[in-house]
């Protein structure tokens, strides 16, 4: 599949249909630079009830009739979610999907009454750190993590 950033991409809503989609995505990624965790599985293999039911969202990325990627919010308090579980198929990196799916995620969170938003992630996946600190997320630290790849958290203050 070739992609050019000029390229349309729509940004929907998650529907059961997608789930198998959500997960397959995330999958591959965590998969390919890390181990796959317990909180992995649990998020990925259930996400109406471990996101969507406790009050957060997840948004997907479709091109040419194909989801390419994926992001969720979790709700973490009344005024915080995280933004989490973001993947982009390789054939389709590079090309802005991930920014426009973390823009939208931004939206989302602040349509659903968000102070801030905060994300967990990892040194290693560079370009991914840029793409965060493009919006406005900057290091934090204290978090509880049920993350051993963990080596950096960040938030933006909507």
């Amino acid at each position: 599949m070739d992609f050019s950033p000029s390229e349309n991409v729509d940004i929907l809503d998650y529907q059961p249909e997608y789930r198998e989609a959500f997960a397959s995505i995330n999958y591959a990624w965590i998969g390919k630079y890390f181990q796959i965790e317990a909180a992995d599985r649990q998020y990925l293999d259930h996400p109406e009830e471990k996101i969507l039911q406790p009050g957060g969202h997840i948004l997907l990325a479709r091109y040419q009739g194909e989801i390419v990627g994926a992001c969720a919010l979790i709700r973490k308090d009344t005024d915080t979610f995280e933004l989490a579980k973001m993947g982009v198929l390789e054939s389709a990196r590079g090309r802005r999907i991930g920014w426009l799916l973390g823009s939208a995620c931004l939206e989302k969170a602040r349509s659903m009454g968000a102070k801030r938003v905060v994300l967990e992630s990892n040194t290693l996946l560079a370009p991914a750190i840029r793409l965060y600190q493009k919006p406005g997320f900057a290091e934090i630290s204290g978090l509880p993590s049920p993350y051993p790849r963990c080596n950096i958290q960040m938030e933006v203050v909507l």
